[in-house]
C-alpha cells in the first residue's frame, strides 16, 4: 500500500510555470507506475501523463505534450510534474495516482491509490 501527497499547486498567469510534487510513503513506491490526472469543475477526471516504475517511459495527453514533463526519483519516493507554458484551460485540481507497474495509467480505473489533489489556477 502507498499513500500519496501532492504539493506545489497555486495561481499562475498564462504562459507561466508550476512544478508539482507527489510524495509517496512505503518501501514499495518504486514498484508502482505513476500517473497525473486533473479534474476541472463539472468535468470528468482526465489523464495528463504517466511514468513507468523506473522512469524509463513517459506518456502524455495530447493537450499537454511538449509543455508538461513527468519525472520521478525513487530514492525520494517522489514523482514530479513540471508544467510550462500554462494556459487557462489547464486550470483544475491535479491528482497523482499509483497503479500496477505493468500498466500504463491512462484511465482512473487503472489506478489503485490517489493523492488528495492540489489546485492549479491559470489566469488569463
Amino acid at each position: 500500500q502507498v499513500q500519496l501527497v501532492e504539493s506545489g499547486g497555486g495561481l499562475v498567469q498564462a504562459g507561466g510555470s508550476l512544478s508539482l510534487s507527489c510524495a509517496g510513503t512505503g518501501r514499495t513506491f518504486s514498484s508502482y507506475g505513476m500517473g497525473w490526472f486533473r479534474q476541472a469543475p463539472g468535468t470528468e477526471r482526465e489523464f495528463v501523463g504517466a511514468i513507468s516504475w523506473n522512469g524509463g517511459r513517459t506518456y502524455y495527453a495530447d493537450s499537454v505534450k511538449g509543455r508538461f514533463t513527468i519525472s520521478r526519483d525513487n530514492a525520494k519516493n517522489t514523482v514530479y510534474l513540471q508544467m510550462n507554458s500554462l494556459k487557462p484551460e489547464d486550470t483544475a485540481v491535479y491528482y497523482c495516482a499509483a497503479g500496477p507497474a505493468a500498466a500504463v495509467l491512462y484511465s482512473p480505473g487503472d489506478c489503485s491509490y490517489w493523492g488528495q489533489g492540489t489546485q492549479v489556477t491559470v489566469s488569463s
